[in-house]
C-alpha cells in the first residue's frame, strides 16, 4: 500500500514544500524514516504509534511502513511531520476518507494524541499559500498566527481524532477567521518622555534617530539618565508597516518566541541583551542556525547598555550586519541568512568609574584607564553609529521642575509624519527610512543648498571625517529636513547633524 501527504518543511525563514511518503508491506513490524530525518524526527515513529492507538484508532503492527521525506536530499529536523506521518498511516490503512490529499499538515503529536504546537507556522503557512494549497491544518496553538495569511483556509486541530472525524465528516472543524492587520496601541502603563526633566538635547537627537531609523551612541556619568532614555524609545517609535510585520511575526515565529495568543508582531521590537551575551546570542547560532537578538530586533531597536563591558568579539560581530541590514551564519550543515535591519542604541560611561569630564565630580581612575576603557570600542564599530549624543548630569533647579515635558505622543506624532515622508520617497525601493540610503539614493535625495555645501566641506575638513562619517551626516541631515518639512536641506539641517558626529573627538581624541 502507498500514499503521499503533503507538508512544509522550514530552513531558516525559507520554506518549501515536503512529500510524506509512506509504503507498506508485510513482514515483521518495523518502520522506517529517510530523507536525511534528525533525531526529532526519528523518535516520530513512538509518538505516531501511541498517538493512533490512544485515539482509538489502529495502528496494524504485522507491517513493514517505510517513509520517505522528500526532497530525499535536505535535511528534516523537529517534531511537525508527526500529524502528517499519522494521517499518512491512517490514509494507507483506509482509516479515513475524503478530500484531504491536496491539504498541507503541520504539527506535534502527545502520546496521547493530542496536536501541540510548533516553531515557524506562518513561514511554513505563507509558502503552503504560495504553492497554490487551499487548506492547511496547523496546530490549535498556532492558528492564531497563521491566520494573518490571506487565500487560505487554515483549520486549527486540538487531537489527532478530531482530525480524523473532520476529515471523514462526521464533525467539521471550522476555518479560523481572517485577523485583519491593526497598528499596536500603546500602553499607558509605558513610560513617557514627559517625566523626563531636562536633557532636551537628548531627546531632540533621539526623536531624529527614530525619525530616521538612525544608530545611536549615548555617554555619560551615571545617573544621568542613558537608560531611562532608552527605555523610552519605544514609545516615540513610528508604526510599524505591515510587511515590516509580516516579516518580524516570521522571525519570532521561527525561534519560539510568539505566544499563542500574539497573531502578528505589530509594534517594533526592543531588545535589550546583558552584556554577558555571547556572539552567537547576538548573532545567532545552532548546529541548524537559529535567529539571535539581531534578528529578534528586526525593524526595531537593540539597545546595548554599557558597550564597553560587552566582548569585544561580540561587538564586532554588529560591524557588518548594522550595514548591510542582514546577517549570514554558516556551518557544516548549511549556511543560512537572516535579516536584521536595527536601530542600534549603544550607552556606556566615560571611564571605569564614570566621571571622567564631569563637571563637578573628579575622576578616580587611575591614569591611562579612561583610554583604555574608551579603547575598547573599536573606530570602526563607532563610524557606523550615525548620531554620537553626551547626556550631562541633571542639576537639582531641573529635577525639582513641576513642569511636565513634552509627551511622547506629541513626538511621536511628528516622527509618524516624517517616515511617512520617508516611505513615499522610497516607494518600490524596499527601503522605508534615511539610515538605510543607497549611496546612490544619498545622492539623489541629499542635496545641499550652497551654504550647506561649505559647511560641510569645512567640517570634513576640520574633524577629518571618514567617508563613511560623510554619508551618515547626509542621512541624518536629511532627517532633520524631513520633520521640519523641508524639501531641500539647508545649513541648519547639516550644523545640527555635524554636531552629533564631533562628540568621539572630545572623549576619544580622534
Amino acid at each position: 500500500m502507498f500514499t503521499k501527504i503533503k507538508s512544509v518543511g522550514l530552513l531558516g525563514l525559507e520554506s518549501y514544500m515536503i512529500d510524506i511518503e509512506l509504503n507498506i508491506t508485510g513482514g515483521r513490524f518495523m518502520l522506517d524514516i529517510v530523507g536525511l530525518p534528525d533525531t526529532a524526527v526519528n523518535e516520530a515513529r513512538d509518538r505516531i504509534i501511541a498517538a493512533i492507538n490512544n485515539s482509538g484508532l489502529i495502528m496494524h503492527l504485522s507491517s513493514h511502513f517505510t517513509f520517505n521525506l522528500a526532497p530525499a536530499d535536505v535535511r528534516k529536523e523537529g517534531s511537525l511531520y508527526d500529524l502528517p506521518m499519522a494521517i499518512a498511516v491512517l490514509s494507507a490503512t483506509k482509516q479515513i476518507i475524503g478530500n484531504y490529499k491536496e491539504a498541507v499538515f503541520i504539527g506535534e503529536l502527545s502520546l496521547s494524541g493530542a496536536v501541540k504546537s510548533v516553531k515557524g507556522v506562518l513561514p511554513m503557512v505563507i509558502a503552503a499559500k504560495e504553492n497554490g494549497v487551499k487548506d492547511i491544518y496547523v496546530p490549535f496553538d498556532n492558528c492564531q498566527e497563521a491566520a494573518i495569511v490571506e487565500g487560505i483556509n487554515v483549520y486549527g486541530v486540538e487531537s489527532l481524532k478530531q482530525l480524523v472525524d473532520h476529515i471523514n465528516d462526521i464533525q467539521r472543524i471550522k476555518p479560523v477567521e481572517l485577523i485583519p492587520f491593526r497598528h499596536y496601541e500603546m500602553p499607558e502603563h509605558l513610560p513617557d518622555f514627559k517625566d523626563v526633566k531636562g536633557q532636551l538635547e537628548v531627546k531632540r537627537a533621539l526623536e531624529v534617530a527614530a525619525a530616521g531609523g538612525h544608530n545611536v551612541m549615548m555617554i555619560g556619568p551615571p545617573g544621568s539618565g542613558k537608560s531611562m532614555l532608552a527605555k523610552r524609545i519605544p514609545t516615540i517609535l513610528p508604526d510599524i508597516t505591515v510587511d515590516e510585520a509580516l516579516e518580524t511575526t516570521k522571525i519570532y515565529s521561527l525561534s519560539g518566541n510568539l505566544s499563542k495568543d500574539e497573531a502578528i508582531i505589530n509594534y517594533r521590537p526592543f531588545r535589550a541583551p546583558h552584556h554577558s551575551v555571547s556572539p552567537a546570542g547576538l548573532s545567532g547560532g545552532g548546529t541548524i542556525p537559529k535567529p539571535g537578538e539581531l534578528s529578534l530586533a528586526h525593524n526595531g531597536v537593540l539597545f546595548l547598555d554599557e558597550l564597553p563591558e560587552f566582548n569585544r568579539s561580540t561587538m564586532e560581530v554588529l560591524r557588518q550586519p548594522i550595514e548591510n541590514g542582514t546577517i549570514t551564519i554558516s556551518r557544516a550543515a548549511c549556511a543560512l541568512t537572516y535579516p536584521c535591519s536595527v536601530m542600534l542604541i549603544c550607552a556606556m560611561n566615560p571611564c571605569p568609574c564614570g566621571y571622567y569630564g564631569h563637571p563637578t565630580r573628579m575622576c578616580s581612575c587611575p591614569k591611562g584607564a579612561p583610554a583604555r576603557y574608551l579603547s575598547k570600542v573599536s573606530g570602526p564599530l563607532l563610524d557606523r553609529l550615525d548620531i554620537h549624543i553626551e547626556v550631562p548630569p541633571v542639576d537639582y533647579n531641573q529635577l525639582s521642575d513641576k513642569e511636565e515635558g513634552e509627551s511622547s505622543a506629541s513626538i511621536r506624532e511628528r516622527v509618524n509624519k516624517a517616515r511617512q515622508i520617508q516611505i513615499e520617497r522610497f516607494k518600490g525601493t524596499g527601503i522605508t527610512c534615511n539610515a538605510k540610503m543607497t549611496s546612490s539614493l544619498t545622492r539623489k535625495y541629499c542635496q545641499l543648498s550652497p551654504a550647506a555645501e561649505k559647511t560641510l566641506q569645512a567640517s570634513f575638513e576640520k574633524l577629518g571625517l571618514s567617508a563613511r562619517a560623510y554619508d551618515k551626516v547626509l542621512k541624518v541631515a536629511r532627517t532633520i529636513a524631513d520633520l521640519d518639512r523641508s524639501e531641500a536641506v539647508e545649513n541648519k539641517h547639516i550644523l545640527e547633524a555635524i554636531q552629533y558626529r564631533s562628540l568621539d573627538r572630545k572623549f576619544w581624541k580622534a
